[in-house]
């Protein structure tokens, strides 16, 4: 599978995720898995999930190249998608998400943050850069008629 296309479908499946938490019962996934995921024992609004749901969502269509777009529309989407993920990777992986994200200053979630969602942001972000370059790319073989 192409990375763009393993960039896209991550960056979807996890607006998928962000979707179900938006949607869902209040009471569902609170306490430790909370922690764990959000960083703290309070839970984000329905609206704040699905925001980033809709954000990841425009992120993994513009990984993707859709909807067909010129060349430079396309690459400056796909770049700004790569720096969005590398800052949130490189601050996870420092331990200051809370920067970024008020309030995300448990030890559980900044072991996990290390060890999965910093680097899933970093491998995210090369495979939104890759395409970037890739679309960055001018054709060069010579065109045939329509004929």
């Amino acid at each position: 599978m192409r990375s763009d296309r393993a960039t896209s479908t991550v960056l979807g499946a996890i607006g998928l995720v962000h979707v179900w938490w938006g949607v869902r019962p209040r009471h569902a996934g609170t306490g430790r898995a909370t922690d764990a995921i959000v960083g703290s024992d309070k839970t984000p609004s329905r609206a704040a999930c699905l925001a980033v749901a809709g954000l990841l969502g425009v992120a993994s269509a513009g990984v993707a190249g859709l909807p067909r777009r010129p060349r430079w529309i396309s690459r400056g989407i796909q770049a700004g998608v790569a720096v969005s993920l590398g800052t949130r990777g490189a601050f996870g992986l420092a331990g200051r998400t809370d920067l970024l994200v008020p309030g995300s200053t448990s030890p559980t979630f900044r072991k996990w943050d290390r060890r999965l969602y910093a680097p899933l942001c970093v491998a995210l972000a090369v495979g939104a850069g890759k395409a970037a370059m890739k679309s960055s790319v001018v054709d060069s073989s010579p065109k045939r008629p329509p004929w």
